[in-house]
């Protein structure tokens, strides 16, 4: 009565475990057939894929046919474009010689050579003088013509890093020399240059100073007051 007892209860254990995994598998497909619903598997023949892509394109608009005329016609068309770029005319020689001439002209309009009021400005000491024959503005910088002569037995060097200019108020401005030379010889001959000043230090200046000493005795100094500053 017992062994019948206990086989019972196992066939029932046994039951409820085949019932309880039915459940469970066909709870478990119902959940996986809903999650996969309109989901495909993918097309791998290359011949459906591009037919596929023809019939989505054809779908989405027509295709747009080109005229051979009408295709050469654009590109002959780019072609000059891009010739005419790469080659522009070249000026004439007369319009480049006005364009030179143009970039060199001084502010001032009147000739440079021309006698200018309140020039030239002299000094002398021990036979060397220092004369400024004019200023004039050009090309954004006021132009002191500069003449050196040295009539004494002896060569005077100069070092023009050390020439003062100093305006009408007092103040020092910066300046730069061309074409005097480092060592005047005692032959009396004239040397000629420029002092350059930026345009942009003269505002309301109306008169320069100029002094300059020999290198490196110092023995020697050239000093040059009221030069005219007129625009």
């Amino acid at each position: 009565m017992k062994l019948n007892s206990t086989v019972a209860l196992t066939l029932a254990l046994l039951t409820m475990m085949l019932a309880s995994g039915g459940v469970s598998s066909f709870w478990g497909f119902t959940l996986g057939h809903e999650a996969l619903k309109g989901v495909s598997q993918p097309d791998a023949r290359p011949t459906t894929k591009l037919a596929s892509q023809r019939g989505t394109s054809a779908s989405q608009g027509g295709v747009l046919l080109l005229r051979e005329d009408d295709i050469l016609k654009s590109v002959k068309a780019k072609i000059q474009g891009k010739g005419k770029a790469a080659k522009p005319e070249k000026p004439k020689e007369e319009d480049k010689q006005k364009q030179d001439e143009a970039q060199d002209k001084p502010e001032n309009p009147a000739n440079e050579d021309a006698p200018q009021a309140g020039f030239p400005v002299v000094t002398q000491n021990q036979g060397v003088s220092m004369e400024v024959r004019s200023a004039r503005f050009s090309r954004g910088a006021l132009l002191m013509k500069v003449n050196l002569k040295n009539t004494g037995s002896d060569t005077v060097r100069f070092l023009y890093s050390f020439l003062d200019v100093t305006d009408n108020q007092g103040r020092t401005l910066s300046a730069s020399v061309e074409g005097l030379p480092a060592e005047l010889p005692g032959n009396g001959q004239v040397f000629s240059g420029t002092v350059s000043i930026p345009t942009a230090l003269l505002d309301n200046v109306k008169t320069l100073s100029l002094a300059l000493t020999d290198y490196p005795d110092q023995k020697l100094r050239l000093e040059l007051s009221n030069i005219p500053v007129e625009r």
